[in-house]
């Protein structure tokens, strides 16, 4: 890279950091969700000055921006509580993204006569949630930990298994893959990426409990976050997956081998630094992706594209988890969230930044593909606008703005990694 082009990647980045500043601090004044407000300023961006948009490679998003988001989310997962709901979780994460891909790929095909196999690889990339604007009213409205941490479970796995799904997808088209081989790959990769991800987020903790310089600490968990995900990645495996596993070993074994408070404020406060400059740029990028021309052209597959979703979202989640909470009543035994929540959960599947790095990533001959990242941008930009915009309202109706009981303890109050003391 030559001086002048170093100069204007740093003044690029300045820029953008300037600008997800000022329209976090607009989006605070008029009660608007910051990542909305962040995409909708990328998009006016991308409308105004077309000539001056940059290319966004998926590489940006998923080796350079995704990896500190999902790291910081997964360490501060509260794992007490995610055991509690590990059902709910699983069923969300993975079989609900399977059903999500495949209700869309369906209604996509028999409604616009897209082929099958181009249907699916649509349904693979919109089937991951990205909750952002949930995850902050959560916070604002001191909602409980509990369907915060199932809500923030799902879309860190489920990103993880829609990016294999979506790899699965691209592969069915040049070459038909049987439904067995389709879910031993899916197994294989879940459980060899789960293991990099254990083991690494284990010798970090062991790391960080054995060193007693806290910048030497917060390297550790710098490397632990993008090396996890860079060694899946190298062995074909799903960096997102490990990636989140890491995270969560690390902020539990971080607790069970008495790291320090000090240690542990300062990671916190270091790492919700980084997810805010990455959250910044992911938004923004995901907002200068999108062409309001594409949209219009693609106008009618985009509708039914969201009606799709829309639906298996909701056979999801008041069938799969709706019906496992009716099954554990009437077994007597205790149900991991209440059901005034699933309305919430539902509310909070929105589409985001994967959705937008996987569309980007389609090779360039790949049959139709303008049309496909066009619908796959309209789903995103409409979940984010209307489900992003009500979600403060969802929550509120549901009454989960305040915490009912020991168990249900609200965000914002004080916490250490993994969810201790």
């Amino acid at each position: 890279m030559t001086g002048e082009a170093t100069l204007g990647a740093v003044q690029l980045f300045v820029a953008l950091i300037g600008a997800a500043v000022v329209v976090a601090l607009v989006a605070r004044r008029v009660q608007l969700p910051y990542t909305v407000a962040l995409v909708l300023f990328g998009l006016g961006i991308a409308a105004i000055a077309p000539a001056h948009q940059f290319q966004i490679t998926p590489q940006l998003v998923l080796a350079v921006l995704l990896p500190g988001l999902i790291f910081e989310a997964s360490y501060q997962i509260d794992f007490a509580e995610l055991r509690r709901t590990v059902l709910v979780v699983f069923l969300l994460a993975v079989p609900g993204v399977v059903v999500t891909a495949a209700i869309v790929a369906l209604l996509l095909s028999t409604a616009t006569g897209m082929p099958w196999a181009s249907a699916f690889v649509v349904g693979a990339m919109v089937s991951a949630t990205d909750p952002a604007a949930v995850i902050a009213t959560f916070k604002q409205l001191r909602s409980p930990r509990r369907l915060a941490t199932v809500v923030e479970a799902e879309s860190l796995l489920n990103d993880g298994t829609a990016i294999v799904v979506f790899g699965i997808a691209l592969a069915a088209v040049s070459a038909p893959v049987s439904l067995a081989e389709g879910g031993v790959r899916f197994m294989a990769v879940v459980i060899l990426s789960s293991i990099i991800g254990g083991l690494l987020g284990a010798v970090a903790a062991q790391l960080i409990a054995r060193v007693e310089d806290q910048l030497i600490e917060l390297a550790i968990s710098v490397l632990a976050a993008y090396g996890t995900y860079l060694v899946a990645d190298a062995v074909h495996q799903s960096g997102i997956i490990a990636t989140v596993v890491a995270g969560i070993v690390l902020g539990s074994e971080c607790q069970r081998l008495g790291v320090s408070r000090r240690t542990l404020e300062a990671l916190d406060t270091v790492w919700a630094f980084i997810a805010f400059l990455l959250t910044a740029l992911v938004f923004l990028l995901v907002g200068f992706a999108i062409t309001v021309p594409s949209l219009g052209d693609a106008a009618l597959p985009i509708a039914w594209g969201l009606i799709a979703v829309v639906l298996a979202r909701a056979l999801v989640v008041y069938g799969l988890v709706g019906g496992l909470l009716g099954l554990l009543a009437r077994a007597r035994r205790p149900r991991p969230i209440r059901a005034s929540w699933l309305h919430v959960v539902f509310w909070s599947g929105l589409r985001g930044a994967v959705a937008v790095a996987m569309a980007l990533s389609l090779p360039v001959d790949f049959p139709d593909r303008a049309r496909i990242e066009a619908i796959t941008f309209g789903i995103v930009l409409a979940t984010l606008i209307v489900q992003g915009t009500t979600a403060e309202l969802v929550v509120r109706r549901s009454g989960a703005t305040a915490a009912v009981g020991d168990s249900d303890e609200p965000l914002g109050t004080e916490q250490t990694a993994g969810g201790g003391p």
